[in-house]
C-alpha cells in the first residue's frame, strides 16, 4: 500500500531543521537570502543573474526521497532514499497553498524584527518565484507537470533543480521557467565518488538526462559545484558533458561547508572564488559558443551565459507567462 515518504521520527527531524513538512512528500525552508533580503542585507545571486525577487521566492520541494547520497549536500545520511516512487500521491494545489501558508507562517515572526522591512515581509507573503531544489529529488513526483501549471496559473515562476537520474522525468517534462541539471563530476568514476548513486547505470542516466535537457525549448542551466581536490578536474570531461546538455548558462559554484556535509568533507574543500573565478575561466576556453557574463562573490559563484544573450540574462516574467497563455 502506498504510504508517506516520512516517519514521525523523520518529521520531528525536519522541524528541528527548521523544515515544515508539507503532506506525504513535500516540504518547505525559508532560504538564508529570502531572510537577508527581508532584512535589507542582500540577495541571492539568482536575482543578479536572472532577475529573481529574493524575499519573493519559495524554497521547497515535492520529494523529500533522493536517489543520490552526494557527500557536498547538506542532508544528513538518515533522509530519506529510493530509486522509485512508492508512497502516496498528494494533489498539486493541496501541495502549493500548504507550502505557501507554510512559508508565510515561518516569515510573519519578522513581522517584530527591527531590522525587517515590514513592505518587503508583506510583499514575500505573496510568491513570484518558487525554487524547486531544497532537498531530495522534486523531479520524481508523479504529477509534477500538473503542479508546475499550476504554479505558472498564479503567475509563480519555477526554477527546477535536478540530479540528472531520471531521464524519463526531464523528457516527460512539459514546461518550466528554468531547468537545472546538477552535473558534479566530469567523468563516471568521479562522479560515483562524489555523489554515491542509489543507481548502477548513473553515468548513463545522466547523460540521458543532459540529452533530454537539449530538446527543450525552455530555458536550461547547468550547475557545477566545485570540491577543492574532488572534482575539479579534467575540463574535457566537463567540457563533452556540458555540450550534451547545451545549456543556456552554465553555473560554477563553489562547495560551502554547511550542514551534514560537514561530517564528510573538510572546510579545505572548499575552493576559493579565486578557484571558481579560474577554473571558470579555464572552462570557457573550452566552450566557443559561452563567455563569462557575470559573478557573484558574496555566493562564490560565476555564470557562463552562451554568447547570444550578450550577457543579458534576466528572465522578462511578464512575457513569460503571457507566452504560456495559460487559461
Amino acid at each position: 500500500m502506498p504510504k508517506s515518504q516520512l516517519t514521525p521520527s523523520d518529521i520531528e527531524r525536519f522541524e528541528k531543521q527548521h523544515y515544515r513538512v508539507i503532506g506525504n512528500h513535500s516540504a518547505v525552508k525559508i532560504c538564508g537570502w529570502t531572510k537577508d533580503m527581508i532584512k535589507k542585507k542582500g540577495s541571492c545571486y539568482k536575482h543578479k543573474f536572472y532577475g529573481i525577487q529574493s524575499h519573493r521566492c519559495l524554497q521547497m520541494t515535492t520529494s523529500i526521497s533522493c536517489a543520490n547520497r552526494c557527500t557536498f549536500c547538506w542532508r544528513d545520511y538518515k533522509a530519506p532514499v529510493s530509486k522509485d516512487w512508492q508512497w502516496e500521491i498528494d494533489d498539486p494545489t493541496e501541495i502549493i497553498e500548504g507550502s505557501i501558508k507554510a512559508q508565510k507562517k515561518l516569515i510573519e515572526g519578522f513581522k517584530g524584527n527591527p531590522d525587517a522591512s515590514s513592505e518587503l515581509v508583506k510583499q514575500s507573503f505573496e510568491p513570484k518565484h518558487v525554487a524547486l531544489s531544497l532537498t531530495g529529488e522534486p523531479i520524481t513526483y508523479p504529477r509534477f507537470n500538473e503542479l508546475c501549471m499550476e504554479f505558472h496559473k498564479r503567475e509563480i515562476s519555477t526554477f527546477v533543480v535536478t540530479n540528472g537520474q531520471y531521464p524519463e522525468a526531464i523528457e516527460n517534462l512539459d514546461m518550466v521557467t528554468q531547468l537545472y541539471i546538477s552535473v558534479d563530476a566530469p567523468n563516471k568514476e568521479a562522479l560515483k565518488a562524489v555523489d554515491k548513486p542509489l543507481f548502477s547505470d548513473y553515468y548513463e542516466r545522466l547523460k540521458k538526462s543532459l540529452i533530454a535537457m537539449s530538446k527543450k525549448p525552455f530555458r536550461k542551466a547547468i550547475r557545477l559545484t566545485l570540491i577543492k581536490d574532488q572534482n575539479m578536474i579534467d575540463l574535457e570531461g566537463y567540457k563533452d558533458l556540458l555540450l550534451l546538455g547545451n545549456p543556456d548558462f552554465i553555473e560554477v559554484k563553489a562547495y560551502m561547508w554547511v550542514g551534514a556535509s560537514r561530517e564528510r568533507l573538510s572546510r579545505d574543500h572548499m575552493p576559493s572564488m579565486h578557484e571558481v573565478r579560474t577554473f571558470a575561466i579555464e572552462l570557457a576556453k573550452l566552450l566557443p559558443d559561452y563567455e563569462i557574463a557575470n559573478e557573484q562573490e558574496e555566493s562564490w559563484v560565476v555564470l557562463l551565459a552562451k554568447k547570444t544573450y550578450n550577457k543579458k540574462t534576466w528572465i522578462d516574467y511578464n512575457k513569460f507567462f503571457k507566452d504560456l497563455k495559460l487559461s
